[in-house]
């Protein structure tokens, strides 16, 4: 295997601990060799000497990555701070705050994927590392090593990260009082990954009762549900708990807290287009006609709520650095964009470095919770025009072609010449093809699109009128009979439900 082998988009991601059906790809020699590229990567950008930060999420095999990527840095000549246990956009923090200064932050983690996985993360003062970046990286890995070995330094860097974040929610509040959010149970679900320090070292400096919160110990073997924000069992875990404990808000992050939802009051989560919703509003109130770029998978009703709001959506590609560098490039050319967002939980504010970071996207809510408090109004209240859809449904095809992306590139160009009444294909889009669906097929609209890193079409359905999806989903079938490589299973398993 070659160590290009392990890119995964702007990220590098393998498997770390081996198992039954997967041996070790990201090896404490590969994670030396990035460290190496790191190096190159670095001097190709300016003359050192170089200091970087290494930190990581909860994952079982974190410790031993962690330490073989700093001993290979420290042989090369590099300073290293060892953060610990961290979180993704801290780690790209520890570029920016001054007490740190380093050149590059590195995280080791693989987000929300089995334990078995591990991942590099890698971040320069200008943000995150592009996809191209990964390449350079991944290709130059011969060892630079030096007489003077680096030196090495542990530092705590969740705690200026945390108190950061403490000062911007003030801030943001127009408040100086201490405890602004004295009188609200806040409760905060880490799925045992890093960010269990949001409950001590954010929520309980500014007033909130956090008891309740669950699954802030971090382990590895993530025992209780997957970390995920987009994952149905731990949505449903965070709901649970905030109605059992009767809070007034519930919090639940990925693995490496770039990724978060909440659930309100009422039990109700706000995660995808609702999520995104309520950002947009937050946005917008304090910059109107703002634009907000957001992935295609996003529902109508959105669009149609942005608008009402004065502001305007651009429906972008999926991948959470694509959506980043779009909303980048919008404002380069001279149109204001402040928020970033994907479906998956991924946003990224304009002030604060177009950084996706889940901690401050709950900080912007949590700025706003007080006013709603004294209102007597909630966060369900701000998204109350918003509509929902009847049904929603997700289907994953596997593409069975060795060159599956160019097969599924034909596939969906395919789709372009259907004729069938009721549907209409969508302009406003840019990845794969989306249709809006009318009489007979209810009132909605439907997206098949490749998956981003594996041999995957995604097809997303949603619809206003209850009932329709599997005529929808068995018409979509018809057409992909002509296709052998496409395998229905998946589809088969949800028509006979």
């Amino acid at each position: 295997m070659s160590f290009v082998d392990l890119q995964n988009g702007s990220d590098i991601r393998g498997i770390a601990i081996a198992t039954a059906d997967e041996h070790v790809t990201l090896t404490e020699a590969a994670v030396k060799a990035v460290a190496s590229g790191l190096h190159h990567w670095l001097a190709s950008k300016g003359t050192g000497p170089f200091r970087v930060a290494v930190g990581r999420d909860s994952r079982l095999s974190g410790e031993m990555l962690q330490q073989a990527f700093m001993d290979q840095l420290q042989a090369e000549g590099i300073d290293v701070i060892d953060c610990g246990l961290a979180t993704t956009p801290a780690m790209f923090m520890s570029t920016q705050f001054a007490e740190f200064a380093c050149d590059a932050g590195v995280m080791l983690t693989a987000s929300h994927l089995p334990y078995y996985f591990n991942g590099i993360k890698l971040f320069s003062r200008e943000g995150g590392a592009e996809n191209t970046d990964i390449q350079y990286i991944l290709t130059h890995t011969q060892p630079q090593l030096s007489d003077h070995p680096g030196e090495y330094q542990q530092k705590d860097l969740l705690t200026p990260y945390a108190a950061d974040l403490v000062a911007n929610i003030r801030q943001g509040m127009g408040t100086t009082e201490a405890q602004p959010l004295a009188g609200l149970k806040i409760i905060v679900d880490a799925g045992n990954g890093a960010g269990g320090f949001f409950a001590e070292k954010v929520l309980m400096p500014l007033g909130a009762d956090t008891n309740g919160s669950q699954f802030l110990e971090p382990d590895g073997h993530f025992p209780n549900h997957i970390p995920n924000p987009d994952n149905k069992e731990a949505m449903r875990s965070i709901m649970d708990a905030v109605l059992r404990e009767q809070a007034d808000l519930g919090i639940i992050f990925d693995t490496d807290v770039d990724r978060s939802a909440v659930v309100t009051k009422s039990g109700a989560p706000l995660n995808r287009n609702n999520m995104i919703a309520v950002l947009s509003k937050i946005v917008l109130a304090a910059h109107p006609g703002t634009k907000i770029v957001t992935n295609s998978p996003t529902s109508d009703h959105l669009k149609q709520f942005i608008e009402s709001l004065g502001g305007q959506q651009v429906r972008y590609i999926s991948g959470y650095r694509n959506v980043i560098n779009k909303a980048i490039r919008l404002n380069a050319a001279g149109e204001d964009v402040q928020l970033a967002i994907e479906t998956s939980g991924h946003a990224a504010f304009k002030e604060n470095y177009f950084l996706d970071d889940g901690a401050y996207v709950i900080a912007k809510i949590l700025m706003i919770l007080p006013e709603l408090q004294r209102q007597g109004t909630s966060l369900d209240d701000l998204i109350a025009t918003l509509k929902q859809p009847a049904e929603t449904q997700e289907i994953r095809f596997k593409i069975n072609a060795p060159d599956y992306q160019s097969y599924g590139r034909q596939v969906i160009a395919d789709f372009g010449s259907i004729n069938q009444a009721g549907w209409t294909i969508d302009p406003e889009n840019e990845e794969g093809i989306r249709f809006k669906v009318a009489d007979p097929y209810g009132k909605g609209w439907f997206l098949l699109r490749m998956s981003l890193h594996e041999p995957l079409l995604v097809l997303q359905i949603e619809n206003d009128v209850a009932g329709h999806l599997p005529a929808i989903a068995e018409q979509i079938g018809v057409y992909l009979n002509r296709y052998a490589a496409i395998d229905q299973r998946k589809l088969s398993d949800f028509l006979s439900e």
